[in-house]
């Protein structure tokens, strides 16, 4: 299981921990601040993605999802502190709306998955967090201020993650290439067009955005 995950490096604080053999390509997002490290998403927790973080940093993990889906919650249950939206909190108390046959089978359909794992033990994490996000809250994790933006279309709690001083912008599914999922019964086509526009504004000047996932250099 050593190959599960990939490691790139966007600066000397700010790292890349992919999975690759998933077919979306999820990605990870590890900032490192002086105080505490965020991470934001943590993959579908096939292979535990705590091994990987303490190669790459010492400070107390805070870890949080762009929204509740569970290839992006997979790996909080390495991770007691974490954060989520008020508008999902639902989800992670039984209440997301596939069932957990249905949530195996795109596991099955759509992963390379590592020799002898039984996807039957594969479980959507549920959990309470250590505290609740709304929008234009500020996560300081010790001279690196992160704030959330609520971007609602793709999943009723979906959020971006804006670092102003570096001009980051994490944008989990709001953006990415190709088609844009907005047609089960919890997307907005709608709400999804706002959130397009509100990040539209920022200045994302030396920042990156997620293309397939992936961060690529953009130019304001």
């Amino acid at each position: 299981m050593n190959n599960w995950f990939t490691i790139d490096k966007i600066d000397n604080s700010t790292y890349i921990i992919s999975e690759y053999r998933h077919w979306e390509e999820t990605h990870c997002y590890l900032l490192i601040g002086s105080e505490y490290s965020l991470l934001i998403d943590t993959g579908l927790g096939i292979c535990n993605i705590d091994d990987i973080v303490k190669e790459l940093t010492d400070k107390p993990i805070i870890a949080v999802a762009t929204h509740i889906h569970w290839d992006h919650i997979g790996g909080h249950k390495y991770f007691p502190n974490f954060y989520a939206h008020e508008k999902e909190l639902n989800w992670l108390s039984g209440e997301f709306p596939l069932t957990m046959d249905q949530i195996r089978d795109m596991v099955i359909d759509r992963c390379d998955l590592p020799e002898g794992y039984d996807v039957n033990k594969y479980d959507f994490f549920q959990g309470k967090p250590t505290k609740i996000l709304k929008n234009n809250d500020v996560i300081n994790i010790g001279n690196r201020c992160i704030q959330i933006m609520h971007t609602p279309g793709h999943s009723p709690g979906h959020m971006c993650f804006w670092e102003e001083k570096n001009g980051y912008l994490f944008t989990g599914d709001l953006v990415y290439k190709d088609t844009l999922f907005a047609y089960y019964p919890s997307t907005d086509p709608e709400l999804y067009l706002k959130s397009l526009e509100r990040i539209s504004t920022l200045p994302v000047n030396r920042g990156m955005l997620t293309v397939n996932g992936v961060f690529h250099p953009h130019s304001a």
